[in-house]
């Protein structure tokens, strides 16, 4: 029996993309993959997982990768989760080797309505388990997971060579807030690389705005506040 198992990576950063990864494994290989202690990708640090993503590939019998970049996730026409549901639809018919069962990491609250949408845009049959944590659950979600990340980290690390410290791009990160920030103190507006969608630049914005704003010279026979509190 083949299983495949879905998952993505960088779905709430503001910098870089979103990738979705899809995997098929026989489940005789299972054991193989639990052996190597593929598991899900947020509890192996980054030299673990890429150390593991030859070692996943070469037992798979195939696998899917879709970096989709920040101008396609804010060209988007519907939610952040219809856009994951359209991707993962587009990730899983694009394999070669058609899975008898698919394991989904579930993004809707409703995680058997995110495995309803997804299996009725599917060009063939397979029997779908969508459930929340799922890469923490079953293997062959684990492996996805673990490439999507891999995929999504080594993407950082180009940025990174392009544009310096940029962190790890998720708006909680203090590095990542201080690159944007400077970005756009020095060039007025966001680098290509950010999801302008995003409320996080919205608020950096604003934020400098006001800052330049009151940083401004007076105009010419204007006096400044300082110069007309003296007279």
């Amino acid at each position: 029996m083949k299983l495949a198992g879905i998952d993505e990576a960088g779905r709430g950063p503001v910098i870089g993309p979103m990738v979705i990864a899809a995997v098929v494994v026989d489940e005789r290989n299972v054991p193989k993959l639990e052996e190597l202690g593929v598991k899900d990708s947020k509890k192996l640090t980054p030299r673990r997982r890429e150390r593991l993503f030859d070692e996943i590939i070469s037992l798979l019998d195939d696998y899917v990768v879709l970096e989709l970049w920040p101008e396609e996730i804010d060209s988007r026409e519907g939610t952040l989760n219809e856009f994951e549901v359209e991707n993962f639809v587009k990730a899983l018919n694009s394999l070669k080797v058609k899975p008898d069962v698919i394991y989904i990491d579930a993004a809707d609250v409703k995680e058997a309505r995110f495995g309803e949408d997804i299996g009725k845009r599917l060009d063939f049959e397979a029997e779908i388990i969508a459930e929340h944590k799922a890469d923490d659950k079953f293997v062959p979600v684990s492996a996805a997971s673990i490439i999507a990340k891999v995929t999504r980290d080594r993407a950082i690390e180009k940025l990174k060579e392009e544009y310096g410290e940029i962190g790890s791009g998720y708006p909680s990160d203090p590095r990542t807030r201080k690159f944007l920030e400077n970005y756009y103190r020095e060039h007025g507006e966001f680098p290509p690389i950010v999801r302008r969608s995003w409320k996080t630049l919205k608020k950096i914005e604003e934020k400098l705005k006001t800052e330049m704003e009151t940083k401004k010279p007076p105009r010419k026979g204007q006096l400044s506040i300082e110069d007309f509190m003296k007279n």
